[in-house]
């Protein structure tokens, strides 16, 4: 056990789990209670809970790649502290308007865009800073740690929100997680600056396209993003697919929505807990056959045909939806030069994340149309596809690279080389993604910590397109 929790040996990375932990838990008690808001203020509408899911995470899809370069250029623990003052505030806000028992639909939506407002830059710097915490030996641990600990709030914050709401509404779960906001900023101010591992800065201003281009001189990179912003798209819709699988399918009280959740994120952790001891960057394939199992496991938890079957269901899927997202990331930042870490991690956030905004409106106009089933089976189908497109695509163009001297020296993976001049991908090498719904457009982070795994290149190392 004291190999899967080594990061935390590390001070500064301690203080920032715990604060996230907290906030994070508060965090899903206000999705689970805002969820639950505007079910009822709209009849059970699943384009109003469309809708608010979109102006959430449509801010994500416009203004991550920004965040990502406000995080490569300025001190992550300064805007990480500023980002959850201004989200408590908003929470605190939105709270007193439901305690006060004058809470409308638009200011809910209002809020839900306001909040994605702050995480598209609060997301990316978040990613990239836990490197600075612990450094690159024990990035893949801390990776995988920071989403165990994320779904340890998944887990715990629907079901205490669901009694919460049942015995109360949702203003108290809404008041208590604007107060968690300050457990993360006492983490961030409590930690010692002398042992944060910083990167130099660059000399030049970081820009956006420049990330961009090396994404793109990448075939290993296009690959997995192409895949991810398919799932992203039709696959990670669950803060809107799960509540109303519970109010119209099941007819579920808010303890019972709550335990669906649970079940889904109760998979997520155990997931979670089993990637910690990974050490390298995982092979393309893993990332592929796990994004074919997530799509097949979503799809029959649209046909679950009991409520205790469809928790059983969710927690398989919630234990694939993180395997895939933990393997993606891994092989993403693994193998990506630390100078552009921000604006990778930024990109990455983008499509999985920022996707949402499309794929929920489309998922709510089915479910409302149709039955909530519906988004499962659309959803679950589009994933498996998207592996069978993205298996076929990594064998033509980009298959991991032999071992050799040059690849696994030291100087032939300096991020100096890389930056100066990194390939550029032919175009059609794009061609596979050019016709796939989402793609080029949905936490974790990661780094070179040992040696290569299977003969793939050290960050920064020119790949073998």
């Amino acid at each position: 056990m004291d190999g899967v929790f080594r990061s935390l040996r590390v001070y500064n990375f301690r203080l920032f789990a715990v604060g996230q932990v907290l906030s994070v838990t508060g965090t899903w008690m206000m999705f689970t209670a805002q969820d639950w808001l505007v079910l009822s203020l709209s009849g059970d509408s699943g384009t109003a809970l469309g809708l608010v899911t979109a102006l959430q995470f449509t801010p994500m899809l416009l203004l991550t790649l920004y965040g990502g370069r406000l995080a490569d250029r300025h001190d992550k623990r300064l805007l990480l502290t500023g980002a959850n003052l201004v989200a408590g505030l908003l929470a605190l806000a939105l709270a007193l308007l439901v305690l006060a028992g004058t809470v409308r639909l638009w200011q809910v939506c209002a809020f839900a865009l306001a909040i994605g407002l702050v995480n598209a830059i609060e997301t990316p710097t978040r990613m990239a800073f836990v490197s600075e915490l612990v450094g690159p030996a024990l990035l893949p641990n801390a990776s995988a740690l920071s989403a165990a600990y994320f779904n340890i709030a998944r887990v715990v914050g629907p079901a205490a929100a669901g009694p919460l709401i049942a015995g109360f509404g949702t203003g108290p779960a809404m008041a208590i997680n604007a107060g968690s906001y300050l457990a993360t900023v006492a983490g961030l101010r409590l930690m010692r600056p002398a042992e944060i591992h910083r990167h130099a800065r660059p000399e030049v201003a970081p820009r956006i396209v420049d990330g961009l281009r090396y994404v793109l001189g990448r075939a290993d990179l296009v690959v997995v993003l192409g895949l991810v912003a398919v799932v992203g798209l039709f696959g990670m819709n669950f803060q809107l697919t799960v509540p109303l699988l519970a109010r119209t399918v099941f007819h579920a009280d808010a303890t019972s929505f709550g335990l669906l959740t649970t079940g889904l994120a109760a998979g997520s952790l155990v997931a979670a807990l089993l990637t910690t001891g990974r050490r390298n960057r995982p092979p393309a394939m893993m990332v592929i056959v796990s994004a074919f199992a997530f799509g097949a496991l979503e799809a029959a938890t649209g046909v679950a045909p009991t409520y205790l079957a469809a928790i059983g269901l969710l927690a398989l899927t919630g234990f694939a939806s993180l395997y895939f997202a933990q393997a993606a990331n891994h092989r993403i930042q693994l193998g990506s030069d630390p100078s552009y870490r921000g604006r990778v991690m930024a990109l990455y956030s983008l499509i999985l994340q920022g996707t949402t905004p499309l794929g929920s409106l489309g998922v709510g106009w089915l479910a409302e149309h149709h039955s909530a089933r519906a988004g499962f089976y659309v959803g679950g189908v589009a994933c498996s596809l998207a592996a069978i497109v993205a298996w076929a695509a990594n064998r033509r163009w980009a298959p991991a690279p032999a071992a050799s001297p040059l690849a696994a020296s030291p100087s032939a993976a300096s991020p100096s080389a890389a930056a100066a001049s990194p390939p550029v991908l032919a175009p059609p090498v794009l061609a596979p993604f050019a016709g796939c719904p989402g793609a080029g457009r949905k936490q974790i982070d990661g780094d070179v910590a040992n040696a290569p795994s299977q003969g793939e290149p050290m960050a920064g190392a020119p790949p073998n397109v």
